[in-house]
């Protein structure tokens, strides 16, 4: 029964856990052949199809057949969510100068609930494998989520813009 208890609390350790360790990795600066690998698949006509969608993945994926452990599959995603993550967090920078107040308050809400909706979903990996799979799966929902975000944030930037 005892075993069975500290069990558990390990478990729920590595939960909370979980996203402190997404945090941190989202922080992290990205490395600039990265960086140029995600922007020259942006600025190609591969890039251009599904408004950058197929871009998601051109830095995890040849790194991926790389890996030997799930650390080195966690890893992978962690470098190409540097560069979503600074992405998505200079068009949101930019953007915010084109709205009013109102507007930049909604941005601001609308933001916290999609952080919200994208922990809950990536953490769902955890919820339903329950295994070692869970996490490199989690990280890689982690990157296609904040890209897909930075691209959608993009839309409006551009908009406003005048692009």
């Amino acid at each position: 029964m005892r075993v069975c208890s500290i069990v558990a609390a390990l478990v729920a350790a590595a939960m909370i856990a979980l996203p402190l360790g997404v945090a941190l990795a989202e922080t992290a600066a990205p490395n600039a052949r990265d960086v140029a690998a995600v922007q020259d698949c942006l600025k190609s006509q591969r890039g251009r199809e599904l408004k950058g969608e197929r871009c998601i993945g051109v830095v995890v994926d040849p790194c991926l057949k790389r890996a030997r452990s799930t650390a080195d599959q966690n890893a992978c995603a962690d470098r190409e969510l540097a560069v979503w993550d600074d992405i998505l967090n200079e068009t949101y920078r930019r953007l915010g100068k084109h709205l009013d107040e109102e507007q930049k308050d909604k941005a601001r809400e609308m933001q916290r609930s999609w952080i919200e909706t994208r922990d809950k979903t990536c953490t769902f990996y955890w919820d339903y494998f329950q295994g070692t799979m869970a996490s490199p799966m989690s990280s890689y929902c982690n990157v296609r989520e904040t890209a897909r975000r930075a691209m959608f944030l993009k839309f409006f930037m551009d908009e406003a813009e005048g692009r």
